[in-house]
């Protein structure tokens, strides 16, 4: 007789006597894998996404890293997990809490637990559970054997001996044969939740191709955890999560440093640029200079710099020859490179600034995620030096976004910044992939001869001559016949591009780069604002990686009768015209962040509305359960607590616990 679950579990591998096994249908599934960060966990996680990626569900990821390179294993800050949900339906989140927690150590076990709600499933690998491997992360007893664990459902085994087991004829060492037992782990979830298995093995023969008993090792760990679910007697379940369905299109997922790389050169080559890209190392950005690094046949040059003022000067001086200039960085960072920056608001010249921000002040946290630039990113420049600040809301919109910030840099002839963060960097979705001839096509109208007359009715050529409608100034690629020019941070004379001190010039020239900026505002379009029934009291509003929790939040509320508004924020500067209209239709608009209310205090001074600022920072995303809570209370709050509000349920157990809730985050 196996445990019965304390309450009611979503996945029950429970079984009174040995049958035929059974498939149950679900609708949705939260899987954490956790173990050191030596174990593989990651690239367990990746391989289970491909999986159910090529399946066809919907999902979304969170792998979350230890900040230490090497912490010592069986240590709780050496814990690695990688979290994963899947549905066959839209989902918005990697879910707030795993309905199946796979522990490779007590480590792993005790620093996800308190993740795990009653009810759930624990695989846990059972083979460190020694005395002293429990005592050195505070355990004086094991919990597989005292009770602690009888709210879960506990399928304990020894997965690193089953898998030595397994390998055992390729003549490996323990030690190399146990570094299979992510294979084996994973081969054993494949089989739990019937995920297809043939990619994961070309995988593998390709990784390994040059160490061939490292591969069939490999394989037959993964096939061994796979074929045990079907004849051991722990599982009289097999679960199915059938796929979604989605639009017609060509799909594949993708993390949001991936789609970042991708979006970047698909900008320039529509705008016919090449594409430079000078950047420093830096977690959690580093992956976006290692695809671009790849993609040389795009006309991409990549340089790894000494330091991160070096590449931004880099990025900037190629913006100058007529390049498409690119930096990529983390908050420290883009402290670096903010008087680079400002030299690129006063040569007006596109840039491309990106920040993947994470837990700071100074370094912070570095493999934690966060939002607390944007204050930084708006203003952290010496002198009036305005530029455009865009933000991705999800993994595959890190695609769309670099494209759009392609197009606002060239276009306006300005530095623009891209905020992303390590959530959306590190975390995977479906991108359906765009048709070439979908995209925008950008035009950087190079300036080729002389744009102006001399008094003596000779050709010259003004470089801060301006486009009527944009405001941007001319671009001359250096060396182009005629069109000889100065650049510098000193102060430009309207037009001619001349040194001036002049008082009068210098307010002119800085209030014409403010309305270059502002103006942009003229080529994005409206905030769109999601309210199905139009009466709608509250607000929620936010920006960058808050999209998916609030997304989640809101269908929540709505599900048992709230009304409740949302819109979302890609332009940060200028913001959408419409906005300040938007804010003042509601009663209450409520602004959630990864921050301490930084979106909150620009709204409050730019369109004087008392927001409501919903702060945290603890370098993890949102959870759409503790928003529903938030969410629904200012919605019984606005409408006034009286019976006729409390028969709407918005009770923090039905938000936060409800079963068919929890079950079902894609209803509307």
């Amino acid at each position: 007789m196996r445990r019965r679950a304390a309450a009611g579990p979503k996945l029950d591998l429970e079984m009174t006597e040995q049958m035929a096994i059974e498939v149950k249908q679900l609708d949705r599934v939260v899987i954490r894998f956790a173990g050191d960060s030596g174990d593989g966990m990651q690239l367990t996680g990746d391989r289970f996404t491909a999986e159910t990626a090529s399946f066809g569900n919907d999902l979304s990821t969170l792998p979350n890293f230890p900040a230490e390179i090497r912490a010592p294993a069986g240590t709780l800050p050496g814990v690695s997990s990688f979290q994963l949900h899947f549905a066959d339906h839209d989902i918005l989140t990697p879910g707030d809490a795993p309905d199946v927690l796979i522990a490779m150590n007590p480590a792993a076990l005790k620093a996800n637990l308190p993740d795990v709600p009653r009810g759930a499933t624990l695989i846990v690998d059972t083979a460190d559970f020694t005395a002293r491997n429990l005592k050195r992360i505070g355990y004086d007893e094991n919990p597989l054997e005292t009770g602690a664990l009888e709210a879960y459902h506990v399928v304990a085994l020894n997965l690193t001996g089953m898998t030595v087991e397994s390998v055992k004829e390729f003549g490996l060492s323990r030690k190399d044969a146990s570094r299979a037992k992510n294979m084996y782990a994973l081969g054993l979830v494949s089989w739990l939740f019937q995920r297809p298995i043939e990619s994961t093995i070309a995988f593998l023969e390709t990784k390994f191709a040059g160490k061939p008993d490292i591969r069939d090792a490999n394989i037959a760990a993964f096939r061994a955890g796979f074929n045990f679910g079907e004849t051991a007697e722990e599982f009289a379940v097999r679960y199915e999560v059938k796929p979604a369905q989605m639009a017609t299109g060509t799909y594949r997922n993708i993390s949001g440093n991936l789609a970042l790389a991708y979006g970047l050169v698909a900008g320039a080559q529509r705008a016919g640029l090449p594409l430079v890209l000078g950047a420093y190392p830096i977690t959690p950005a580093s992956d976006v200079l290692h695809e671009l690094s790849k993609l040389k046949r795009f006309d991409v040059t990549t340089i790894q710099a000494e330091d991160e003022i070096a590449g931004v000067g880099a990025a900037l001086g190629a913006s100058f020859a007529g390049a498409l200039g690119v930096t990529t960085s983390s908050g420290p960072g883009i402290s670096l490179k903010s008087e680079t920056i400002g030299l690129g608001v006063m040569l007006e010249l596109p840039l491309v600034v990106c920040d993947i921000q994470r837990a700071g002040p100074s370094t912070g946290m570095p493999t934690k995620t966060e939002q607390a630039d944007l204050l930084q990113v708006m203003f952290g420049r010496n002198g009036e030096a305005p530029l455009p600040v865009l933000a991705a809301q999800s993994p595959a919109d890190c695609f769309a976004i670099a494209v759009e910030a392609t197009r606002i840099a060239v276009t306006y002839r300005t530095p623009v910044i891209v905020l992303s963060d390590g959530y959306l960097a590190n975390g995977s979705e479906p991108w359906q992939i765009p048709r070439i001839e979908d995209l925008v096509t950008i035009d950087p109208n190079f300036t080729t001869e002389p744009n102006a007359t001399a008094d003596d009715g000779t050709p010259k050529y003004l470089p801060y001559l301006r486009d009527p409608e944009t405001l941007a100034r001319a671009w001359a690629i250096p060396g182009t016949a005629g069109l000889d020019h100065r650049i510098g941070g000193l102060e430009k004379e309207d037009k001619t591009g001349n040194i001036s001190y002049d008082p009068a010039n210098h307010d002119l020239m800085v209030r014409t780069r403010q309305a270059k900026v502002d103006g942009i505002a003229r080529s994005i379009d409206p905030l769109v604002v999601d309210d199905p029934d139009g009466d709608a009291k509250v607000l929620v509003l936010g920006w960058g990686s808050t999209y998916g929790p609030i997304g989640a939040g809101v269908r929540r509320v709505r599900k048992v009768g709230g009304k409740v508004a949302q819109a979302h924020l890609r332009h940060l500067n200028p913001f959408p015209a419409n906005l300040g209209e938007v804010l003042k239709s509601y009663d209450k608009v409520l602004v959630p962040e990864m921050n301490l209310g930084q979106l909150a205090m620009l709204l409050r001074a730019k369109y004087l509305v008392d927001v409501v600022s919903y702060a945290q920072v603890r370098g993890m995303p949102l959870g759409a359960a503790e928003l529903a809570e938030v969410i629904g209370n200012l919605v019984e709050e606005t409408a006034g607590i009286d019976d006729d509000a409390r028969h709407l349920g918005l009770d923090a157990a039905n938000l936060k616990h409800g079963e068919q809730l929890h079950q079902s985050e894609g209803a509307r």
